[in-house]
């Protein structure tokens, strides 16, 4: 053993000591120790080692935080003077080290993330996710930073103060060390074998932190302040900055130690329901919950409509909502004009210049406003078919038309007056919009305030369960008809990353924008067409195997679209036909 420690710096010894008086719990064997900084392979051997050879001399039952007679008290450098080697040793390394032995090589010790930092907070809830059931078997970054940000103490967005580094920054040392993998654009991140390996290893580690284990080491920590024999782990000053912290947030703190062990038993159970709805919650991607009272209902503003163009006009909107009193925020929306979130309420940290950052979900409300000259506008260039096939597409399940009538403007328009109102009548009638029509901005903004305080009493009861845009269609669409005590929302960052309008497409997506060029041919009579042929290569060769040119013109025909299950008509069927399958230029 004497051998072993000559071999080995004093440095790295008193760099474990100092972890280990920060760490503020007691640890009952090495393997507990390994989520430390600066303890390794070689000092956990050591110290399960010397446990062993502990319970050999002094029994099973034995305590193992007791302190030897004659010990320094704890907190003081006298502890470690036991772990340096002496110098005649040093010597002893150096000559065996010159020498070229094998016992002069230093093992590469494995990197492990420190506990609760951003690094340890990215491989837990990597790990978490792929433990569920037909995961994606990745995150993106928006959405892995909401789910890692209870695991870390550092903000993942914000950084400390005279500190230009988050606890994100980890994700790069991540990526070195070849435990994470970044692809695609937007970035996907997925853990590699060793990264799911050491995961879930740090799993197993803090799985035995259960809340049973937690009340029983935070009585023997009780127990230390009138024994004097007991080895306090918490001597340093940030531990008794912490305990000052219980005394002052106690059921803050409780809260947050509930809330880790929660997520580390769903991310190492073995699937067994021990409540089907409780279960079938857990089991969604992003499964957290709002509950009653915990949140605000909030209207979102897209700036565009309070920024360029009518500068007076759209200025009116917002204070027309500040004086209704309706509490909203200015961001930039990627799809609609209006919608509202559920904004977690978090109290103000202290010390902390910014309060963290309450988590959103987007309820299943949103508002597309037009003016009859926008709507003309939109109608001519094309946009207005574009617009209400992304809204169909963003994963809101009631979208609104808020119509501003020009009155006697709309007759100076390039477009007649009657077909507007026929675009109006289509897109509540064949497109199943709720269309409402004001007279002008301070009409809009009465509606808008009526709304906010009807979804405000609507919500106020329930729990909100956050879930996955994959998830969209899966159950829940009627949930307020139903009066369920909750329902479940996207969160507002998926929602607006999922509706960015450049982003990278699919085949499937570029062949639907493709079939919407044709006159006459609609959202609904594309998805009709996409849900049999997906992409233009496997429409190809069905006309492939058509036998006669009357086939392939017809193929399309029979193919029923909408709510009332119409037939696509042998016209449009030919039109496609003659789209993809006619040499040349198109007469």
């Amino acid at each position: 053993m004497a051998n072993l420690y000559s071999f080995l710096c004093a440095a790295v010894f008193l760099k474990a000591i100092n972890s280990l008086n920060k760490y503020p719990l007691p640890l009952k064997n090495a393997k507990e120790a390994k989520i430390l900084q600066n303890f390794g392979d070689g000092i956990c051997k050591i110290l399960d080692e010397k446990l062993q050879r502990y319970y050999r001399e002094n029994g099973a039952d034995a305590s193992i935080h007791a302190l030897p007679k004659g010990a320094p008290p704890p907190g003081r450098s006298d502890n470690n003077i036991i772990l340096a080697p002496s110098k005649k040793k040093n010597a002893a390394g150096d000559q065996r080290k010159d020498g070229g032995g094998d016992g002069g090589r230093k093992k590469k010790r494995e990197y492990v993330p420190q506990r609760r930092s951003g690094g340890y907070a990215v491989l837990l809830t990597l790990y978490k996710e792929t433990q569920v059931p037909g995961s994606k078997g990745y995150m993106f970054k928006m959405e892995l930073q909401t789910e890692a940000q209870h695991l870390c103490d550092k903000s993942f967005t914000v950084p400390d103060l005279g500190s230009k580094y988050t606890a994100w920054s980890s994700v790069s040392t991540l990526i070195q060390k070849n435990l994470l993998i970044k692809t695609h654009n937007p970035a996907r991140y997925s853990l590699t074998e060793g990264g799911l390996a050491l995961a879930e290893r740090l799993a197993s580690v803090e799985q035995t932190n259960t809340d049973g284990d937690r009340e029983e080491v935070r009585s023997e920590l009780e127990a230390t302040e009138e024994d004097d024999n007991v080895v306090d782990l918490t001597g340093s000053d940030e531990g008794e900055e912490e305990e000052e912290e219980n005394r002052i947030h106690p059921t803050e703190r409780r809260a947050a130690i509930t809330q880790v062990s929660c997520d580390v038993d769903d991310v190492r159970s073995s699937g067994k329901p021990q409540n089907s709805q409780t279960t079938t919650t857990s089991r969604k991607p992003n499964a957290e919950c709002l509950l009653p009272g915990t949140y605000e209902i909030m209207l979102c503003v897209d700036f565009i409509e309070t920024t360029g163009g009518s500068h007076h006009r759209k200025q009116e909107l917002v204070k027309e909502l500040q004086r209704n009193g309706v509490n909203f925020d200015i961001r930039k929306l990627n799809v609609g004009d209006f919608l509202w979130v559920a904004r977690e309420k978090v109290a103000p940290v202290a010390g902390q210049l910014r309060a963290p950052v309450g988590r959103e979900l987007v309820l299943d409300y949103i508002v597309e406003r037009k003016r009859m000259d926008d709507l003309c506008g939109s109608i001519i260039d094309g946009r207005f078919r574009e617009q209400k096939f992304r809204l169909k597409r963003c994963g809101l399940r009631k979208p609104i038309y808020l119509v501003e009538e020009c009155g006697s403007a709309a007759s100076h328009l390039s477009l007649p007056e009657t077909t507007l109102q026929q675009a109006i009548v289509n897109t509540q009638v064949v497109d199943g919009f709720f269309v409402k029509r004001v007279q002008d901005v301070r009409e809009s903004a009465a509606y808008l305030t009526i709304m906010t305080r009807f979804l405000t009493k609507l919500y106020q009861n329930r729990t909100l369960i956050c879930r996955s845009r994959e998830l969209e269609g899966d159950g829940g669409s009627d949930e307020e008809e139903r009066g369920l005590p909750s329902c479940s929302l996207m969160s507002f960052a998926e929602f607006n990353h999922g509706a960015v309008k450049n982003k990278c497409q699919t085949v499937r997506e570029v062949f639907a924008r493709q079939l919407m060029q044709i006159s006459g041919l609609s959202g609904d009579k594309a998805a009709a067409i996409l849900e049999h042929y997906s992409t233009p290569h496997s429409l190809l060769t069905a006309y492939e195997q058509c036998t006669s040119e009357a086939e392939k013109e017809k193929l399309l025909s029979s193919i029923r679209y909408g709510k009332l299950k119409r037939n696509l008509g042998p016209s449009l069927s030919r039109t496609v036909y003659q789209l993809y399958c006619t040499q040349g230029a198109l007469t």
